[in-house]
Formats: structure tokens, sequence, C-alpha cells
């Protein structure tokens, strides 16, 4: 019988899904997997669940057994004495050489066939004598891999300004780009250091709401309508998007707050530079004249 198990494995905290024929397999537990990359330490973090004798389990990565002391034992050896000890030699032959790079961390994949490399650059980088110096110096396959400051932030990180762990380091399995639209949209402040993550980029948590925003935002007019209201006709000057309210000035110049239900149809599209309305109708979205 297989089952189906979420695994997060590697220094960067891949999750993905691996098959299992350990059925006792539990949640939290140290594991040996043989991924895309080489068979490496991992951590069970799901209940195993029974496939079909149908499921393609091709793509998937496999579940060898639970990790053993012994191997517990050799892995803590590796990154308290030799991981430290490979840095400072690849800081060095990088210095040698005079490469535009910067050193992030070293892993061992189990057995120390391989040893991943992780560097950040601004371009492409003619790494090929260090991987030489590196693969003569420590008998292993040697690969070189270049990351982005969100990923060194994964890596180096711990915490957010929220106070909880970050997001890439626990549960996002891809980083999704996230825009200042999403900021915009939902009324956060634009200040870089308190929309910004650790890695220097916008919070990943800024898309996690962004598709309801947009779905409350499409349901509104958008600003230059002009609208009839219970509270009689005015120009839509503003919204509230989480509240559906908005704010619209009267013919006399005065700003009055009314709900959305309080719309009784919809006058004039919004205004464009050529003074002519979108065409709109009350409560559809014109993402050209959103506001």
């Amino acid at each position: 019988m297989r089952y189906k198990v979420t695994v997060r494995y590697g220094i960067l905290r891949n999750v993905e899904n691996a098959f299992t024929q350990d059925a006792d397999l539990k949640k939290g537990d140290r594991i040996v997997i043989r991924s895309a990359r080489g068979v490496e330490f991992g951590v069970a973090i799901s209940q195993p669940l029974e496939l079909d004798a149908e499921t393609d389990i091709s793509g998937m990565g496999e579940v060898l057994h639970k990790v053993t002391e012994d191997e517990e034992k050799k892995q803590e050896e590796i990154e308290n004495k030799s991981i430290p000890s490979e840095y400072s030699f690849c800081q060095e032959k990088i210095k040698e050489h005079k490469l535009p790079m910067k050193l992030a961390s070293v892993e061992h994949l189990l057995g120390s066939k391989k040893i991943i490399f992780y560097f950040l650059a601004k371009g492409r980088v003619d790494f090929r004598e260090l991987v030489k110096d590196l693969a003569k110096k420590y008998k292993s396959r040697i690969e070189m891999k270049q990351i982005g400051v969100r990923d060194e932030a994964k890596l180096l990180a711990e915490y957010q300004h929220c106070g909880r762990e970050l997001c890439c380091r626990t549960f996002l399995k891809n980083l999704e780009p996230v825009t200042m639209k999403m900021a915009k949209n939902q009324k956060a402040t634009l200040d870089p250091s308190k929309i910004s993550g650790r890695c220097g980029r916008l919070m990943c948590c800024l898309r996690y709401e962004d598709d309801a925003y947009e779905e409350m935002k499409h349901n509104l007019p958008r600003k230059g309508t002009l609208i009839a209201t219970t509270k009689g006709v005015g120009e839509v000057v503003d919204y509230d998007i989480l509240q559906q309210k908005i704010t619209m000035e009267s013919k006399d110049k005065k700003l009055v707050v009314i709900s959305k239900k309080e719309i009784i149809e919809q006058v004039r599209g919004a205004r464009t530079s050529t003074g002519k309305g979108c065409g709109s109708e009350a409560g559809s979205g014109c993402e050209k004249h959103s506001g």
C-alpha cells in the first residue's frame, strides 16, 4: 500500500508531496527522502494519505526511511564542523578569483556526495575556476546555485515584523510576485519600511487578501462616476472597500458618505481625460478607470 505525505526538505525549505509505504509515519518525523536533487534529509509535515493504485507517482519524491541515530550524528557533525570550514574556504577563493558574488550558505546532501553553495550576484558569474578549486578540495560534486534576496531572507532570517516566523520558511511553496497595487488596494501605508519584508521586497502577506479586495472593489462605482442615491446626486470621489462605503461630492460641494445599498442608479460613468464616461453600469468594474 502506498501513501502520500507532504514533506519539507533542504535549507530553502522546499515543500512537496512524496509517496511512502510507511503508514505509521507521523507529522514531524525526520525522514530521508529521494528528491529531484538526490537523497537528503526532510521532515514530514502531514499525516500519510492512502493513494489509489492508479495514482501516478512518477513526479513525486519518495520517502526512503526515518532518519537513524547514526545519520543524525553525522549530519550534526557536518553542520557544526564541515559547513563552516567550507564556507570560509569558498569565501577565500571568491576573493582570490575576484568574483562579483556574495556567498549566502552551504548545504550538504546525505552522504556529502553533493555540496551546494548558494550565492547572490547581480548578473551571470563565471565560477568555473571556483568550482574546480572546491571539487579538488572536497572530492564531491559541487553545485553553485544563484539565489535572489527573497531566497536569502528565507535562508537567513527567521521572524517578520508581526512576530511570526517568515511565511516563506513555513508554508509558502512558491514566492509569487507582490505589487504596489496590492498595497494600494488594501489602503496600506506606502512607507517601504512598513510594508517590506526581511528581504527588502513587498511582504508576501499583501497577496493573501488581494483577490477579495479586487472583488469587493469591483462592486463599487469608480471615482468620477455620477450617482443618484437616497441622499441626493453626487460624484464619487473616494470609497472604502472593506466597509463598502462611498464618499461623493454633492452639487453644493459637500462630501457625503453613503453605503453601497443607498445607491439608486448610476447617472454617468466615470470621467476620462476627454470628459466622456466609461459607460460602465452601476456597480460594475472598469479596470481602465479604477481608482
